[in-house]
């Protein structure tokens, strides 16, 4: 990747131009990087018990089904959601990709994949938390994983 930088006093804001010989999930990440960075941390409403919380998507590893509840996990901790997956998935920045019918992961936060015949174990940066990924899933799991290796 070839990096320029102008300086152009008749500028009154910053201008990015991104020049690409053809549309990629990298380019497409970059910009969606780009767009966001000057954007404050989104966050998300959840619940544990009668208490609600505000807490920064950042700090979500992953989020998954159980008995018609959509979980949101922490490292530590996991908090209770009103909203559903397919609504989440379609809300979440692109960090946050669909593993299964029942879970969407923190890209950004996971630390090893075990590839299995059947499934993939997903484990994350300093928890004991895991989750599998389908077959179906796994090689836009893959995908997206070089993607964020190659902007970090």
């Amino acid at each position: 990747m070839k990096i320029t930088l102008e300086i152009d006093p008749s500028l009154t804001a910053p201008e990015v131009i991104i020049r690409a010989p053809a549309a990629s999930a990298e380019v497409n990440a970059l910009k969606e990087q780009l767009s966001t960075g000057n954007q404050p941390v989104k966050q998300i409403t959840l619940y544990q018990h009668q208490t609600k919380f505000e807490l920064p998507l950042d700090q979500i590893i992953f989020f998954e089904t159980d008995e018609r509840q959509v979980w949101a996990h922490t490292v530590k901790q996991s908090f209770a959601t009103h909203q559903r997956l397919y609504t989440l998935e379609a809300t979440l920045p692109p960090q946050f990709i669909r593993i299964s019918k029942a879970g969407i992961v923190n890209v950004t936060k996971i630390q090893a994949l075990t590839k299995s015949i059947s499934n993939t174990l997903i484990q994350f940066q300093n928890s004991h938390k895991q989750i599998y990924a389908s077959r179906r899933y796994h090689k836009a799991l893959e995908a997206r994983l070089q993607d964020w290796r190659k902007l970090s």
